[in-house]
């Protein structure tokens, strides 16, 4: 996993082989946040990261200078992993969740700037996701969320819909609320 900019920029960490998550290719992660950077002002943002896995979009948006990074992983040893990073770089403002993430979107009480989730593609629930993060007001009015997803997903009569970019087999679904 790399860190493609800001103050961690070009720092690099050995995901173990046995993890199960489907890390956003760098292609695909430097494109978006080339995108995200005309959109967001990193400093006044406050961001949540759903289905975080290696914790590769949490960690990037934390080097670019957001706020807070909240990162919700339900796996023991890929939140382990997002830990160890953590300590790693001291930076205190990454915020650790283990929890399934639709218990963690129930009970969340605070809203975020920026909303990223990564589910993975296979999950039955992945259709549902905007609905419920509108629903459960996880962001703030003029907020943004980042939906990765299989290319025969298609949101884009979701209100509030702005943009899908796809890289190769990665597809990005863009939404206001």
């Amino acid at each position: 996993m790399r860190i493609i900019s800001g103050k961690y920029k070009s720092r690099r960490f050995e995901v173990p082989h046995s993890f199960k998550a489907r890390p956003t290719t760098d292609l695909a992660k430097e494109n978006l946040f080339n995108v995200l950077a005309n959109q967001m002002d990193w400093e006044d943002t406050i961001a949540l990261d759903l289905f975080s896995g290696t914790g590769s979009i949490g960690f990037e948006l934390l080097s670019r200078g957001c706020r807070e990074v909240v990162c919700v992983e339900k796996d023991p040893a890929h939140y382990a992993f997002i830990n160890k990073v953590k300590a790693v770089l001291k930076d205190e403002h990454l915020l650790p969740v283990r929890a399934d993430v639709f218990r963690f979107i129930e009970t969340c009480r605070r809203s975020f700037d920026l909303v990223f989730a990564d589910p993975p593609y296979a999950l039955p629930e992945l259709e549902q996701i905007p609905q419920l993060i509108f629903n459960y007001h996880l962001i703030k009015p003029g907020g943004l969320l980042v939906l990765e997803h299989p290319k025969e997903y298609d949101f884009s009569d979701f209100p509030g819909f702005e943009q899908k970019r796809s890289y190769g087999a990665v597809n990005f679904s863009m939404i206001t609320y």
